[in-house]
This record gives structure tokens, sequence and C-alpha cells, in this order.
């Protein structure tokens, strides 16, 4: 529910609850839940892929950005693709999304594409960005 709810709150086009909770049995994905005590501020998710952690989500409760939690997801999310052997990252971002594009491109992300109309619900272009050399990044 914790998930469901920060999903709810920072995706304008949320993933359904059974789309998540297909992720929960899928041997490919990968995610993680930062707490704050018991309460669930964010949650972060990837799939192996070949060689590839592909970035499959990240929100984090609108009252906690800007306080490292999106840092600290993606950091512990590329140690386990690191960790698992994957040696590359990739993820679309909304590119009206500053805040989380200039966390990517710190982490080490450049911006390599672009994907017109990606997001269904409003139709904003995505950036499609990489994350090569995973194993020299941590």
């Amino acid at each position: 529910p914790g998930v469901m709810a920060i999903e709810n709150l920072g995706n304008s086009a949320p993933w359904s609850e059974n789309s998540m909770r297909s992720e929960l049995t899928n041997p490919q994905a990968h995610y993680f839940v930062a707490l704050e005590g018991k309460e669930v501020v964010g949650f972060a998710g990837y799939w192996a892929i070949v060689d590839e952690a592909h970035v499959t989500n990240i929100s984090v409760h609108p009252h906690r950005r800007r306080k490292g939690t999106g840092k600290q997801l993606m950091l512990a999310l590329l140690k386990s693709a690191k960790d698992l052997g994957l040696t590359c990252s990739t993820l679309e971002v909304r590119v009206g999304n500053l805040g989380a594009i200039a966390l990517y491109k710190k982490l080490g992300y450049v911006e390599c594409a672009i994907r017109k109309g990606y997001y269904p619900n409003d139709r904003e272009d995505a950036s499609v960005m990489w994350l090569y050399g995973l194993d020299k990044a941590l």
C-alpha cells in the first residue's frame, strides 16, 4: 500500500496495482524501498536484461524530495546491478523533470535520445539516458 500511495502521488501516469504486484514475481525485476521508520518514503526498481539494468521506476514521496532519498535509492539499485555483473544502465525520464535529470547526470548518466510523446497521459517526451561502465562507476 505504501508503494502504491507514492506511485499515485508522484506519477501522473501511475502503474496499476496489478502491474506492481506482477513485478514481485518477475525474475528479472529488482526493487528497493526507502523507509522512514515504518513509513514507505520511496521506491525504485530495475530489470536485469542481459548486461543492462533498465530502471523501470523510481518515486519519492513529495515531502521527501530533495533530501537524498532518490540518490540513495539509485545508488542501491546501481550497486545491486553491479553486484549481478551488469555493465550498464538505462532509463527514460520526462524531459521536464529537471531535478531527476540532474541527479542522473551526477550519477554518470548521459542523455542519448528523445522518445517523442513517450508518456501516455500527456504525450510528454522522454529523455533516454545511459550509464556506461557500471563496473567502474561505483
